[in-house]
């Protein structure tokens, strides 16, 4: 679609659709934004944006006669692509596309594009650091925090663009077309978006459905959803493994990470040469591996990159040791299986805080995971009840309620012993209590910086 002079509807008025509107100022569309929530200052929305000529802000209500007069609709990823307004506009027969989609529309180059319901955001880093020592002009984008919409303009062909592409973004493109793709794991989460399992599996799998065949795809073969899935794929699948030695693909032996091809096996790197710790981390680095050598970067470089790689932050983060105790930020760890893993990577016994935004999952294998390795459980938000229920199921009731994350970090202070981890993990999304898991993140950081004063 042509989208100069043509009248496009942008649906909400957070980070995405700011980004998306100001894409489209630049290709010269005519712009309107709306917003479902009245309460807003339509000035404010548009003190946003880097050019708010000829914008139109609607608030509350979506008007029939303007939705008649729009050529196109760009869905923010945070609204349910079933809600009444977005029924309205798809019944009158308006196209609708999402920020993935209008950036994939106007911009150029190569595209790596990462899903997975957990190590996206470490993965998606570390991919962008690889492929950055290798090309001139590489953007990281997407769900990681940058829009995608906000670097698509100044690409070109020579651009070599690394997405992280969440579920909600992808129910919502239409010729969006990577180069390479890679879904790491497919565990529940966003069920309340979602409704099914099968929903969300196909969502996440969408990443493929317009790459040419046999174009890669990395997958990993421990994931029992991921291997039931593969048959349907068009793709040349790489798999690779934490567990198993595979005829082809990537895989761990013993410290080393092998790369084969046929008869060839190439060592990677090593588990040694690495900041990142953890079984997933590895997986991680074994899924950034299979996609940069699938976008044209020598092992050499990989390697190199792999050593220098911070950990991101939020996932499993170091934040400070007070009296011997060290404290940890794993507030991406926003689903069950995330935290899962940040509790296994846990060395010292451990004081968990977790609880948040309900989402209708199953905390019951989550809570498996607690005896032996967690010594005390400090719970808050929606989901505090739910989580006390499910684990005392399996036996443990070492539980205390907080009612705020301040209280929750004095609370694992006051029970912390010389020797112990605190961890905030809390499975949970954080849209009870914050804005976004970085504010819970940060605000965790700065409550336990207190403790030390």
């Amino acid at each position: 679609m042509e989208l100069k002079d043509k009248n496009v509807l942008v649906a909400g008025s957070g980070k995405s659709g700011i980004s998306a509107a100001n894409l489209l100022k630049k290709v010269e569309a005519n712009v309107t934004i709306y917003d479902g929530n009245e309460s807003l200052e339509k000035e404010f929305v548009l003190s946003k944006l880097n050019d708010k000529s000829n914008v139109e802000v609607i608030l509350g209500e979506l008007p029939a006669k303007v939705i008649q007069n729009t050529d196109l609709m760009i869905l923010s990823p945070g609204i349910a692509i079933d809600a009444p307004f977005v029924n309205a506009v798809r019944n009158a027969g308006v196209p609708i596309w999402g920020e993935i989609e209008l950036a994939y529309v106007v911009g150029k180059g190569k595209i790596a594009a990462i899903t997975g319901t957990n190590g996206k955001t470490t993965t998606t880093a570390l991919v962008g650091e690889i492929l950055a020592a290798y090309y001139e002009d590489v953007k990281v984008v997407g769900n990681i925090g940058t829009p995608y919409t906000q670097t698509a303009f100044n690409s070109t062909d020579d651009t070599v663009t690394v997405a992280e592409i969440s579920s909600f973004q992808l129910e919502t493109i239409h010729t969006f077309q990577p180069n390479v793709s890679a879904v790491l794991n497919i565990t529940p989460d966003h069920l309340n978006r979602h409704y099914t399992m099968e929903c969300y599996t196909d969502v996440k799998m969408d990443i493929t459905k317009n790459q040419p065949k046999n174009a890669p795809v990395i997958l990993n073969y421990e994931d029992d959803i991921l291997r039931e899935y593969a048959p349907k794929l068009h793709n040349k699948i790489i798999w690779f493994s934490s567990k198993r030695k595979l005829e082809e693909g990537i895989y761990l032996d013993g410290k080393n990470i092998i790369y084969a091809v046929g008869s060839d096996k190439q060592i990677v790197t090593t588990i040694e040469d690495t900041t990142l710790v953890g079984i997933h981390n590895t997986e991680n680095i074994m899924a950034a591996i299979g996609i940069a050598m699938n976008m044209g970067v020598p092992a050499e470089t990989i390697k190199e990159a792999i050593r220098n790689f911070k950990a991101v932050e939020h996932r499993i983060e170091y934040v400070d040791t007070i009296e011997d105790v060290i404290y940890y930020n794993d507030s991406k760890g926003t689903n069950t299986d995330a935290s899962v893993k940040a509790i296994q990577a846990m060395s010292r016994p451990t004081i968990l805080i977790a609880g948040g935004y309900d989402k209708k999952v199953s905390f019951d294998d989550w809570a498996k995971e607690l005896e032996g390795k967690i010594k005390c459980l400090v719970l808050l938000g929606e989901t505090a009840g739910q989580i006390a229920d499910a684990v005392r199921k399996y036996g443990y009731d070492n539980i205390i309620f907080t009612h705020s994350l301040e209280e929750a970090v004095q609370v694992c202070y006051d029970k912390a012993v010389s020797g112990d981890a605190v961890l905030l993990s809390p499975a949970c999304a954080s849209w009870d209590m914050f804005d976004c898991y970085e504010q819970r993140g940060d605000m965790f950081k700065e409550f336990v910086k207190k403790l030390k004063k």
